[in-house]
């Protein structure tokens, strides 16, 4: 009986929602984050309540008690490509993100089922993954709750949370350099070969300077490009690999044809690789 009153309640509140949403503004506004990261997408939709005097973790909010991470649907999670979170693996798919709020620990709750309101029909059996991350104690208030992408790289990126003076963070991250690097390998068997973008990933991710500088060479050749662009990028695979002087004879090149193009962004850049290489 006491399952199938959470069930009613759940569908009641659904309902309610469904009448009236479109006469009166939702107190929590929803939130959708499309977030670019390795050679896909995190989607993360979720509401966003609004402290209003209100103590609430440890209050309105429980330690210990599962919570949707945000107000009205369970906040929801979606990722292109497997990822990890703290080290774990998720493969890509939907997934609602739930928690359990602790003074000192949170508890960061993978479930398999997206689409559910609030945490009413919420079940642990359901769980693909649960893991701890530390309480964030944060000194301003944080009126709005807040779920944010930071430190973001092609790689790694961290999820935030905050609001009143909680928060925590997870930490994820995916395999992309395998990828990109076999797609570059059988890009290069091709006719059109993407050297553009390769000997910017090299240059970016440390890899063989001495292939991107060949790759640069036969950039320069790209008569699609305006010539100051390849000779910025051989410049500074020159300076990573150690040849200061060419590098400095190259960006000189490329100060002298990007003046005489009028762009004063790549005098500029070509100018910081002249200094580098001169320190």
């Amino acid at each position: 009986m006491k399952k199938l009153s959470v069930s009613i309640c759940a569908i009641l509140l659904i309902a309610i929602t469904n009448t009236y949403a479109q006469l009166t503004p939702q107190p929590s506004s929803t939130e959708t984050i499309v977030q670019g990261f390795g050679l896909g997408k995190i989607n993360l939709t979720y509401s966003r309540p609004n402290v209003r005097g209100r103590k609430i973790f440890g209050g309105m909010e429980p330690y210990g008690v599962v919570w949707r991470t945000g107000a009205n649907s369970a906040t929801v999670i979606k990722f292109t490509d497997e990822v990890t979170m703290e080290g774990k693996k998720i493969p890509a798919g939907e997934y609602g993100f739930f928690s359990i709020p602790g003074e000192n620990e949170w508890t960061i709750i993978i479930n398999k089922q997206p689409n559910q309101w609030g945490a009413y029909s919420y079940k642990e059996a359901d769980d693909f993954l649960r893991f701890k991350v530390k309480t964030e104690h944060l000194p301003a208030l944080t009126e709005t709750m807040t779920l944010a992408f930071t430190n973001v790289t092609p790689a790694t990126c961290d999820l935030q949370m905050s609001w009143e003076h909680s928060g925590f963070t997870v930490h994820l991250a995916t395999d992309v350099d395998a990828k990109v690097m076999a797609r570059i390998d059988s890009a290069m068997n091709t006719a059109k070969k993407p050297y553009y973008d390769a000997i910017i990933y090299y240059y970016n991710n440390n890899k063989d300077m001495t292939k991107a500088l060949a790759w640069a060479n036969e950039l320069e050749k790209d008569k699609a490009l305006p010539p100051f662009v390849p000779k910025l990028w051989k410049a500074r695979v020159l300076l990573k690999k150690g040849d200061k002087a060419a590098a400095i004879t190259t960006a000189q090149e490329g100060v002298k044809i990007a003046a005489e193009n009028k762009s004063d962004e790549y005098v500029r850049l070509n100018k910081e690789v002249i200094a580098q290489a001169k320190k």
